[in-house]
């Protein structure tokens, strides 16, 4: 019995070492990741959504002018003739 005793003390403690093992190393596998899709962002130079929010208004209203622009410039014309 106490063999018994012992090995499952031994293969109890080889699975708790090994499960603590393994979460330390999927949590430096996370923060490998993490970093490396960081580097990847910051070489891409992509912008926040607030500034990307700003660039899209900014170019409705220049659609907006240039829109309002040839539809005066057809009036013109029309008129001309």
């Amino acid at each position: 019995m106490s063999k018994s005793r012992f090995v499952f003390d031994k293969f109890a403690k080889f699975l708790e070492n090994g499960l603590v093992n393994y979460k330390d190393f999927s949590d430096e596998i996370i923060n490998i990741l993490r970093s490396k899709k960081e580097e990847i962002i910051l070489k891409m130079n992509l912008v926040s959504k607030d500034e990307l929010d700003i660039l899209n208004k900014r170019l409705e209203k220049i659609e907006k002018k240039i829109f309002e622009a040839k539809r005066k410039n057809k009036k013109a014309k029309q008129v001309k003739k």
